[in-house]
């Protein structure tokens, strides 16, 4: 489904991303891991639009997406969270989701039609699927930090992705909401369908879903392979923890 290819990028005489390879396969749930500073989240960056890369593709389904703006690439089946939790603070939990939907569905310059009367059926099943039913009347920055997390992804979804993206997903949550992520992510895999690629430095979280990791290293890919390669590789176990076995 995605395949990136040799990317580099650059801010001024900082490369934050060079010879960056990765693929995604349909269905899979992939990893990207690597010390702070890797450019994990300038990769994410890269693939969903929001940097343009100096050189290098990205192939999704085919096609050569890289530079393209942000909102074509969305239309196109890429959505994403952040490693910032970034949602509409004052608006409810279903209003957040609905916007999403709506955009998706091309209704969000519809001047005739009250906004909360579209695509309602849509967005509690969105909020369903997450676990947020109960919690949709709330205004958004009322949640907790999980709660606020998991409706990011809840935002996402309402874009109807066919890939998601996730930047470390369980970052900043207790041990029971990071259980409750862990097996959300199962979820929109197995259940929904969903192709997820997501970095996260919760080691134990990556060695349980991913299917195949990959690790960077100052910008570099220095492996792609299924957990148990990645593990024992001599060049990531020195990159990551100075020679120790990961988990």
């Amino acid at each position: 489904m995605l395949r990136v290819e040799n990317l580099r990028k650059s801010f001024g005489g900082f490369v934050a991303v060079q010879d960056a390879n990765l693929e995604v396969g349909e269905g899979e749930v992939v990893a990207v891991i690597g010390p702070n500073g890797a450019g994990k989240t300038t990769l994410f960056n890269l693939i969903t639009g929001q940097l343009v890369p100096d050189s290098g593709r990205v192939i999704f389904k085919g096609e050569n997406i890289a530079g393209l703006p942000l909102h074509r690439i969305c239309k196109k089946g890429i959505s994403r969270s952040y490693q910032v939790v970034n949602i509409f603070n004052r608006m409810s939990v279903f209003e957040n989701v609905q916007v999403a939907v709506l955009s998706r569905l091309k209704k969000t310059l519809n001047l005739f039609v009250p906004a909360r009367k579209m695509a309602v059926e849509q967005t509690l099943e969105i909020l369903d699927s997450v676990g947020l039913t109960d919690k949709a009347d709330y205004i958004s920055g009322s949640l907790s930090h999980g709660d606020q997390k998991v409706l990011e992804m809840a935002i996402a979804l309402g874009t109807d992705p066919q890939l998601l993206i996730l930047d470390e997903p369980t970052a900043g949550m207790s041990p029971e909401e990071t259980a409750f992520a862990l097996e959300l992510i199962k979820k929109l895999n197995r259940e929904m369908g969903l192709t997820i690629l997501f970095c996260e430095h919760d080691m134990e979280l990556v060695f349980t879903i991913a299917q195949r990791i990959m690790v960077m290293q100052q910008g570099k890919t220095i492996i792609e392979d299924n957990p148990e390669k990645v593990r024992r590789d001599p060049l990531v176990q020195a990159a990551y923890l100075g020679g120790a076995d990961i988990c």
